[in-house]
């Protein structure tokens, strides 16, 4: 249901409504000013990019997407790979391969595959998510300490060289900056200011200062972007010619997945909160339209925002409404207070985000894993969080649903058995010369090994094989083949085979494949009973 219509329907634009949602909009536009900048910054892109994204974002999918409550926007998730992306291609390449990827989304939304992306295992997001977050960490020391840039292609070369730069800090940035983190921290504990997002305080009270005291050698927007134009984006069609295209393909696929991830689980989190149900294939088509539309207006990737969607909830934001208002907000901003912007330190947005990327790596999650988790979980989130950090996102997320997927099906063969039954198992007496398996678990290409060392190996050559296919729930293509084969090669012996008890799914993929042909001798009954006769 889209959510702008499912609020309609259930009276969330009422007039008894609009107080709650407004107030929580503008209370959430304002937390998503200093972040849309900081985000902004950090992916390489101009700063008022950020806030573009969050007016388009927060505007689309509030109308257009899944949830009721949804609050998108840029978000710390995407920093890496959108950096990555405009150091290779530049700043156009970017919006090109922002559009494929809201165009993947949206293919996605449509072909229902919103219940496909909670498939992806808890390790591999848990790795990448904290290998995310110490990059982003990282990468804001420059801005943090006002260290010189340093080069380095890689995360390895670029921490060395940041280590061997730290002398070199400057004093007035560095006191800005823990100024600030610990305003982010402990502002909204201050008397009078619980209400007041932190990342604000912080804000107000660096730039404040900076335009009071002009602190030498502190960069601020104005001095590194020549400040924030007033008004509103003007609309932008990216060139986009097929080599582009092929050489975008990759980077676009990671954003469309990494969006689809972070979105919906932004939406998981709102039900909690709500009491809601979200509909995962339109919030995909909705995160698709927002990142289609918001390039073309000269913004960057937009998805589902965890921090913002909660603060939207406890501030009594109940519908779609909300949404609106924080897009408008930001509006207002840009054509009101954008002159203002030129002095806010880059060191205070940096310190907002040191908090964002130790909100955002789940420490004490990761850690309680690491402790309680299976072995092989825990291996499987350390490979990936750290081929996260030292390689690249796409290479992390493909080898980490790699591994996940190879240790399940492990796990799933090992459960299959194949069991020899006697008479005191079955209850029943059998004929002389007849022998009795079970398969146990579903039969696939994992488990094809245990069936033939079972049905291979069967000592001396009975006269007939009974095999029980009662607690089969699935088989494919190459378990049939391997029971097939087991025939074929039993027959050939001169033992006879008996199939039974299949439920109807696995027993109309038999007859299709051939193992009971119709014109020859019937290999199959409903029963063990029946199949014991026919063996007698």
């Amino acid at each position: 249901m889209i959510a702008a219509v499912e609020g309609w329907r259930a009276g969330l634009f009422a007039r008894r409504q609009w107080l709650p949602n407004i107030v929580s909009g503008l209370i959430v536009g304002v937390v998503a000013l200093p972040l849309g900048l900081a985000f902004a910054i950090a992916s390489g892109v101009r700063p008022e990019q950020g806030l573009y994204t969050s007016i388009i974002g927060g505007l689309v999918v509030s109308l257009f997407g899944g949830s009721r409550i949804q609050i998108a926007g840029p978000t710390g998730a995407f920093i890496v790979i959108l950096a990555g992306v405009v150091a290779r291609h530049g700043a156009d390449g970017l919006l090109v391969a922002t559009v494929m990827a809201g165009v993947m989304l949206l293919a996605m939304g449509l072909a229902r595959f919103g219940a496909a992306i909670r498939f992806i295992p808890d390790p591999v997001i848990s790795g990448f998510t904290a290998g995310i977050a110490v990059i982003i960490w990282v990468g804001q020391w420059h801005d943090f300490l006002g260290l010189p840039r340093t080069g380095g292609e890689h995360f390895h070369e670029k921490l060395v060289q940041l280590v061997r730069a730290l002398p070199q800090l400057h004093p007035a940035t560095t006191g800005l900056a823990l100024a600030s983190i610990a305003l982010v921290l402990l502002g909204p504990r201050i008397p009078g200011l619980r209400r007041v997002p932190g990342p604000l305080i912080a804000l107000v009270v660096a730039t404040t200062l900076q335009a009071t005291l002009h602190l030498p050698g502190v960069a601020t927007i104005g001095s590194a972007f020549g400040g924030i134009p007033r008004g509103l984006p003007h609309l932008t069609l990216p060139r986009l010619g097929f080599d582009q295209a092929l050489s975008l393909l990759p980077s676009a696929f990671t954003i469309a997945m990494l969006g689809a991830i972070e979105s919906l689980l932004s939406a998981v989190v709102a039900d909690g909160l709500a009491g809601t149900r979200h509909n995962s294939n339109q919030e995909l088509i909705g995160q698709g339209i927002a990142n289609i539309l918001s390039p073309l207006c000269g913004g960057i990737a937009a998805t589902g925002a965890i921090a913002r969607t909660a603060t939207n909830f406890r501030n009594g934001g109940t519908g779609p409404l909300a949404g609106i208002v924080h897009a408008l907000t930001l509006v207002a901003v840009l054509l009101v207070a954008a002159p203002l912007a030129g002095m806010i330190p880059l060191c205070a947005l940096a310190a907002i985000l040191f908090v964002v990327a130790w909100n955002m790596s789940g420490a004490a999650h990761c850690l309680r894993m690491v402790r309680t988790a299976p072995v092989a979980d825990v291996v499987i989130l350390l490979i990936t969080f750290a081929l996260t950090v030292l390689t690249d996102l796409v290479i992390a997320v493909n080898i980490g649903v790699i591994l996940a997927m190879l240790q399940f099906l492990r796990r799933m063969a090992s459960s299959v058995e194949v069991v020899a039954q006697d008479a005191t198992a079955l209850s029943v007496s059998l004929p002389a010369g007849v022998v009795v398996y079970s398969i146990e678990g579903p039969l696939f290409f994992g488990a094809v090994y245990t069936l033939e060392r079972a049905l291979g190996h069967t000592g001396t050559d009975p006269r007939c094989l009974i095999v029980r296919l009662g607690h089969v729930p699935f088989m494919d293509i190459t378990g049939i083949q391997a029971l097939q084969e087991a025939t074929a090669n039993l027959e050939r012996r001169g033992v006879k085979v008996m199939f039974c008890e299949a439920n109807m799914r696995v027993l109309r993929k038999l007859l299709r494949a051939g193992l009971f042909p119709r014109d020859g001798p019937r290999r199959y009954r409903s029963t063990l009973v029946a199949a014991l006769e026919r063996a007698g």
